[in-house]
């Protein structure tokens, strides 16, 4: 490893933020210098080298699992400590079958085309003048998370195929995670030939690392913030780099009146009890008045252990189910835990109109066996991701086929839903004459 990161690397939040905001803004801005050269180095490294790197990183996590493991368990100790709630510390948590996971995640990326280079349109005008838009890397890309050290090695990842650097801001809480990940990535790029900094992190800068980070327009091209909204609307509203805005999911399933719950049932508990601390998780369950499967899905949410936050329609439909008397809040939270909002709908109309005054525009589903309602809800649900008949869990880059995701964007600019490969380029329009001039 080189010496810069081990002097980064042995250097606690504490330590850093000693030397103040002035420093870590002349750090980050030396940093970033390092990642434009590296940029540039990856932007005309072929897709056989980028694919090299990939693979590299995957072996150094599968032969050093036991290091990471032991790191993350420091993490999950002081989180403990410090009051960490149990779904928090599941998101910080990295054990032998998530290790598995980003290996395999890695080595998908590593077998999907090369977006630098792909031709999104072209052609010759009448003068001759040959025209190609083409996907360019975005060159110096900065992340600021939180507690969730897989997505170091995904957007490491990610930016590597795509032909980016990256800038990371991994949080405290993943500390220990992040250091050892970030070491092990670092040697795995230079074992191959490219540019540790590609990989480099700010978080021995702690929270100055990531206020330069966010001043630092004209070093870093884009800003990724992913975590909870706290974290998201203090990048959105004080960044001066452009920034694409990973939005929180309160995400809504509507379980239309022709919905069985053959169907129900199963999706429900996928979609709020596999993995209830994450973005895609259902938060908010609305029921058609006139369902027949209300109560067997009720029942079976609440003997899977959700707390059940219902309005007074649902808890009639509940019975002797146990529940929680809603209050407003409850339709605008995102629990990321065992708990779920309940109301009562008149109609599609209903689930609709309570969408759009509580979206945040992640994913909204609908559960039903009536095509139309499939089709309006299609129409009219203005979210990133819109499922019929299906769990909300599957709004993730890994699942849709993209290999792994930087975050899932909620904005309409750019990128829309799980950021993937593309989704972190630009594009370059290439212009070929003979001679050519304008009249």
């Amino acid at each position: 490893m080189s010496q810069i990161v081990n002097a980064s690397l042995n250097l606690s939040d504490e330590t850093a933020a000693a030397g103040g905001p002035e420093a870590a803004v002349a750090a980050v801005a030396a940093m970033a210098d390092r990642a434009r050269t590296a940029s540039r180095v990856l932007a005309r490294a072929d897709r056989n080298w980028k694919d090299r790197g990939l693979l590299a990183i995957a072996a150094a996590l599968d032969e050093k699992r036991a290091r990471i493991i032991a790191a993350n368990a420091k993490d999950i100790e002081a989180g403990r400590a410090n009051g960490t709630s149990d779904a928090m510390l599941d998101r910080l948590k990295l054990d032998n079958k998530r290790v598995d996971g980003l290996i395999a995640a890695l080595e998908e990326l590593a077998g999907l085309p090369d977006p630098v280079g792909t031709v999104l349109r072209g052609q010759t005008l009448p003068n001759g003048l040959r025209l190609r838009q083409v996907h360019v890397p975005m060159g110096v890309i900065g992340a600021i998370y939180e507690a969730r050290p897989n997505v170091t090695v995904d957007i490491a990842g990610l930016a590597l195929k795509s032909g980016n650097a990256v800038l990371l801001r991994g949080g405290t809480a993943a500390a220990e995670s992040n250091r050892a990940l970030l070491g092990l990535i670092r040697d795995a790029l230079e074992s191959v030939g490219l540019p540790a900094d590609a990989v480099a992190s700010v978080d021995a800068y702690g929270r100055d690392g990531a206020d330069a980070m966010m001043g630092a327009r004209g070093k870093i091209d884009v800003l990724i913030p992913r975590g909870g909204r706290e974290l998201i609307q203090r990048v959105v509203t004080t960044a001066s780099v452009p920034v694409i805005e990973t939005g929180e999911g309160n995400v809504h399933i509507y379980l239309d009146e022709s919905a069985d719950a053959k169907m129900a049932v199963p999706i429900l508990l996928n979609a709020k009890t596999q993995r209830p601390s994450v973005c895609n998780t259902v938060e908010t369950l609305l029921i058609n008045a006139k369902s027949q499967a209300a109560g067997q899905v009720l029942a079976a949410l609440a003997k899977s252990g959700v707390r059940l936050h219902v309005d007074a329609r649902a808890a009639a439909l509940a019975g002797s189910t146990p529940t929680i008397p809603a209050v407003d809040a409850d339709w605008d939270t995102e629990y990321m835990d065992m708990d779920l909002a309940v109301a009562v709908v008149d109609d599609l109309d209903g689930a609709i109109s309570h969408i759009r005054r509580h979206t945040t525009g992640h994913t909204e589903a609908i559960l039903t066996n009536n095509l139309a309602h499939a089709e309006r809800f299609i129409a009219e649900v203005d979210s990133a991701a819109v499922i019929v008949n299906a769990s909300t869990r599957f709004t993730d880059g890994g699942q849709l086929g993209l290999g792994a995701e930087v975050g899932i964007s909620t904005q309409k600019m750019h990128a829309r839903g799980p950021m993937g490969l593309r989704e972190l380029t630009t594009t370059k329009w290439i212009v070929q004459g003979d001679g050519h001039v304008r009249s």
